[in-house]
């Protein structure tokens, strides 16, 4: 009677294990076959979006005289958002609460909206980047591929997810810290685990498809540095120096953030009307490019048509000018608070390899090699991403740089504080004590805080700046 009663128990185990093992395949197969799809369609749109921006690059180069028509293009794009585009004006930060807290999901209409005000931006001269614009279009349209499949609240942030990590690897050529990324952005010292492998997935089919377009990105090189052991670059002293210009970096991604939030907000209560506020701020920035006397802070930073400007692949070779990354924060954040689209992303990277090269020489360090971790660490300070930067750095330059690639970027993601471009994003283990309840209190509740005397729960945290 036992043995039977063993036997059967043995075959209801068998049973229930491979009940269990068909229901985690039939899981995984769904999965492969919304995400796959939804990742090329990402991929492709990215593709068509780079081949745009490069082409609207090229087009303000040839004809410099487009500089003067920043404030009508502006105010156009600021119309067009005034009238159809109101519920997609938060944009990353959108994103981040439909993740958090699904409801009303992304609209789709935000890739087109933000495709095109992105294009105008640089078409005209405005100073921004590209990765908000990747991570719009990936959300937007997996939000979209949500609805179709009608997925739970669970599922619906996981396509998000995956979403925002096609995009973003797709536009930088990095699929593994753009897997990061989006499970890291979520919440500052948090990375949500869930959504690991699709992600990854998402990320990897995004990239391959963009390149599958020929898109190619632009390549940035060190060195070739070895420790004395011929191993991983772990010198005391060159880590020091990394640790010291961590700081620097971790500064500067705050004093980017808080300005950019800073100045929005004044502009806001200034000038209303948003297409009003984009052509003053059109003007402002030319303006501007005429008392410094180069266009070189405009656009992406990438390249330059002007032999000897300033550009992120020249501060890896020689030295520049000191003040170069003071500059370009100064236009981009211009830019971004009179509510020009495009991201903030590539307009750090010029900023941290500019500081990077300018502080290279006092620290009696590799011009290249600080360039490098410059690229990655003031984004990690202003984004609260130091592990997406950086798997970034290693993806970008190589694994030999991986320790001080790490020490600065984790130096900066602690000397930014409780600051960050993306004020949705909640804080699940506080930088310090006094930051509030962890995973409840968000960037925008701090920021808040810290302006006034109340407390924060008086805090409304659906309010956007």
């Amino acid at each position: 009677m036992r043995a039977n009663f063993r036997n059967l128990y043995r075959t209801l185990n068998v049973a229930a294990f491979i009940r269990d093992r068909h229901d985690h395949a039939m899981s995984v197969l769904r999965w492969t076959l919304i995400l796959v799809p939804m990742a090329a369609a990402v991929g492709t749109l990215c593709a068509a979006f780079l081949w745009s921006l490069d082409a609207a690059t090229q087009a303000r180069f040839d004809h410099p005289w487009l500089l003067f028509l920043l404030p009508v293009g502006g105010a156009a794009i600021a119309l067009l958002y005034h009238l159809v585009g109101r519920p997609v004006e938060a944009g990353n930060n959108l994103i981040v609460e439909q993740i958090h807290e699904p409801g009303g999901g992304v609209p789709l209409r935000m890739a087109p909206l933000v495709f095109i005000g992105t294009i105008a931006t640089h078409l005209f001269g405005g100073s921004a980047g590209r990765e908000g614009t990747a991570v719009q279009l990936g959300g937007s349209l997996a939000s979209a591929v949500a609805g179709l499949f009608r997925l739970d609240a669970s599922g619906v942030s996981i396509l998000l997810m995956a979403g925002v990590a096609a995009g973003f690897g797709a536009v930088f050529g990095t699929p593994i810290a753009g897997a990061v990324f989006a499970l890291e952005v979520l919440a500052v010292g948090r990375v949500e685990y869930s959504g690991l492998v699709p992600c990854l997935l998402a990320a990897v089919v995004g990239d391959w498809v963009c390149h599958a377009w020929g898109i190619h990105h632009a390549a940035y090189n060190i060195a070739n540095l070895t420790s004395t052991s011929g191993a991983l670059l772990v010198e005391p002293m060159l880590l020091a120096k990394a640790a010291l210009a961590g700081i620097a970096f971790g500064l500067a991604g705050l004093v980017f953030a808080e300005a950019n939030h800073a100045l929005g907000g004044l502009l806001k209560r200034l000038i209303p009307y948003g297409p009003l506020r984009a052509a003053v701020g059109g003007v402002v920035v030319i303006a501007l490019a005429y008392s410094v006397g180069t266009r070189a802070y405009l656009g992406l930073g990438v390249w330059s048509a002007v032999p000897g400007d300033p550009t992120i692949a020249g501060f890896f070779t020689t030295p520049a000018s000191p003040w170069s990354w003071a500059l370009k924060l100064l236009f981009t954040v211009l830019t971004l608070s009179a509510g020009y689209k495009g991201g903030e992303v590539t307009p750090l990277f010029f900023i941290g390899a500019a500081l990077g090269n300018a502080l290279a020489g006092p620290l009696d360090a590799p011009i290249d090699l600080f360039a490098g971790i410059g690229f990655v660490a003031v984004f990690a300070g202003a984004a609260n991403v130091p592990l997406a930067c950086t798997i970034m750095g290693i993806e970008l330059f190589g694994s030999a740089y991986a320790v001080p690639i790490a020490v600065a970027c984790f130096v900066a993601y602690i000397c930014s504080g409780h600051n960050g471009i993306y004020l949705s994003q909640r804080i699940a283990v506080p930088k310090r004590g006094g930051a509030g309840r962890p995973g409840v209190i968000t960037l925008r509740h701090a920021r808040a805080v810290r302006r006034t005397t109340d407390a924060p729960s008086s805090i409304n945290t659906k309010e956007r700046d």
